[in-house]
């Protein structure tokens, strides 16, 4: 099997190579480095027989014309995305994401033997039904989708997944969208809520005070090695095929407040959390309904949040905290 994946130096992109490579697949990673890091781990992967990197940007007219029309797979991960972005250049979140995936269907379309196409959307795309109608929780994927303001820049992100997922229907290929909900893992960037809950916990000193934003906002957290997982068997399995699946964890469902006691207590320090304010745009609740992908895929998450989180943390401590290992941001 021969799959390519955009995006392949990226948290998702780089554990799931991982995975894919253990299952024989021949593997081409596409990343122009803009998020992702050259780390140990992408370079242990680097030396596999069957794995070629690529540094190539696909918003590139050209980035992908020399490349093959053998591919199996085709996992599109690469996207501009990060709250900072979505804030300052939401112009470019929203054109330049609906251009590379515009760039990949073109490149799939002239594939010989494509199994399947593989669009990452996002739960973002629940976040205009949640603002302005109700939203099921846990949420199905069947739920009818709203539009938040358009004029707000956080809008442009799940604008373009949207618009994403509807280019996916109409291109005529063998695809399956999946919604991803609030992964977290090792190699994951230091700006997301865990790792960057750790980093502030393991740097404090027993008695000081630990700030904690959107305290009583709540999520499920999925780990990647459960994510990946997913992730594979929604490309590789028949049932998938041109279906739409949330990506995640349905339970337990914690508040950010009881995810920073979580990270304390494993951490091993006596803090103080102080409650602050919610961050913009951030949604109060998210929570998958996984009934649909369980049933396709014949997968649930196996990773206890706790085991999750310890597990994060030491890869965090070894190679980042305490190691000379470059974080992706």
């Amino acid at each position: 099997m021969k799959t390519l994946i955009t995006g392949g130096a990226g948290f998702i992109g780089g554990h799931l190579a991982k995975r894919l490579v253990a299952a024989g697949h021949t593997l081409h990673l596409v990343d122009n480095f803009a998020r992702g890091v050259a780390d140990a781990e992408l370079e242990a992967l680097q030396k596999q027989p069957n794995v070629r990197f690529f540094k190539k940007d696909v918003l590139e007219p050209a980035a992908l014309d020399a490349f093959d029309n053998d591919y199996d797979y085709v996992f599109h991960l690469a996207a501009i995305i990060g709250v900072s972005n979505v804030l300052k250049r939401p112009y470019a979140v929203l054109g330049d994401n609906v251009t590379m995936l515009l760039s990949l269907l073109s490149f799939a379309k002239r594939q010989t033997k494509l199994k399947r196409f593989v669009f990452a959307s996002t739960s973002e795309v629940y976040a205009g039904l949640l603002e302005n109608f109700t939203l099921p929780i846990p949420t199905p994927e069947s739920v009818a989708l709203g539009l938040p303001d358009l004029k707000h820049p956080r809008t442009s992100y799940m604008l373009s997944k949207i618009y994403g997922e509807a280019l996916c229907h109409q291109s005529g290929l063998p695809f399956t969208l999946v919604r991803p909900h609030n992964f977290y893992g090792p190699r994951m960037g230091l700006s997301h809520v865990v790792p960057e809950l750790l980093k502030r916990a393991y740097a404090a000193k027993d008695g000081d005070s630990l700030e904690v934003f959107s305290v009583d906002h709540r999520r499920t957290f999925c780990f990647i090695d459960d994510a990946v997982a997913m992730l594979e068997l929604a490309a590789t399995s028949e049932k998938t095929l041109n279906e739409t699946l949330n990506l995640g964890t349905e339970a337990p469902e914690v508040t950010i407040g009881e995810l920073a006691q979580k990270i304390v207590d494993i951490v091993g320090r006596k803090l103080t959390l102080v409650p602050k304010p919610a961050t913009p745009g951030s949604p109060a609740r998210r929570c998958p309904d996984m009934k649909k992908t369980a049933a396709l895929t014949g997968y649930r998450s196996q990773v206890s949040l706790e085991d999750g989180i310890r597990r994060t943390f030491d890869w965090y401590r070894a190679n980042v905290f305490d190691g000379n290992a470059t974080s992706a941001i």
